[in-house]
């Protein structure tokens, strides 16, 4: 079992916290500080967004913080260098979110075996096409980093073979469209998520839209983890990278 599995069993039910920042964003040197600020704020596992120029699943928030990292010549390379300083504090789960072209263009085995050497735990990969998967997964697979699927409310009948080889988590998209925060979600939801899970032999995490402490609650009812990208990213952009103010915002979305 992987390390993102194992933290679910050790949870025991209770609802994993996965926050998202994007590496880079105001700096690279401040993104350290920022995942320890999560994680000392109450985050089970740390999405770190892998800037890229044409970022298909991302809303305007999460878009500009990785044109503001790209503009302060943020590399993959820098941020393998961040998460190994990560690691010689901190254990706490890190996932990248990552551009399939980003990982294609540094070289696919190369790139899995960096993650595994500096301790990246898996990699969500929105623009993967399906038919593509098989390119990468015998590396992952290697060095026992987690794929972790994404599933949408139109994936239909296609949910398990999207599931299928999966690793740590079912990503599920609560909503169509972009990342950001949400006014309201669908009703239909609670039946979107029963229908993955009949699929799913992994734990399910919620994400885009949910940026409120009410909204957590409504998803901690449905499903194992939920996922909260742009509200943080928000208040990153707002205080200028202060480590304080993201984790007092990660403590109230947590309820501590």
């Amino acid at each position: 079992m992987s390390r993102i599995g194992k933290k679910f069993e050790k949870l025991g039910g209770k609802t994993a916290f996965i926050g998202y920042i994007t590496a880079g964003d105001p700096s690279i040197e401040t993104t350290k500080d920022l995942v320890l600020a999560m994680e000392k704020g109450g985050c089970d596992i740390i999405e770190l967004g892998v800037p890229y120029s044409d970022p298909v699943a991302d809303g305007p928030v999460i878009q500009a913080a990785a044109q503001r990292a790209l503009d302060n010549g943020v590399t993959v390379e820098k941020i393998f260098e961040v998460v190994e300083d990560i690691r010689k504090e901190s254990q706490i789960l890190l996932v990248f979110l990552v551009y399939y072209n980003t990982i294609y263009a540094n070289g696919l085995e190369k790139f899995v075996s960096k993650c595994a050497e500096t301790g990246v735990d898996g990699l969500i990969i929105p623009d993967l096409p399906l038919e593509e998967r098989e390119e990468i997964l015998p590396f992952m697979k290697t060095k026992e980093i987690d794929l972790i699927p994404l599933v949408a409310p139109n994936s239909g009948d296609r949910v398990e073979k999207i599931i299928e080889n999966g690793g740590g988590f079912v990503y599920c998209i609560s909503s169509f469209g972009v990342t950001g925060t949400r006014e309201e979600f669908d009703s239909s939801i609670g039946n979107y998520l029963e229908k993955v899970r009949k699929s799913s032999h992994l734990p399910l995490a919620v994400g885009f839209g949910i940026s409120t402490r009410e909204d957590v609650e409504t998803f901690e009812k449905l499903a194992d983890g939920v996922i909260v990208g742009s509200a943080l990213v928000k208040v990153v952009e707002k205080n200028n990278g202060d480590s304080v103010e993201l984790e007092k915002k990660v403590k109230e979305l947590c309820g501590k």
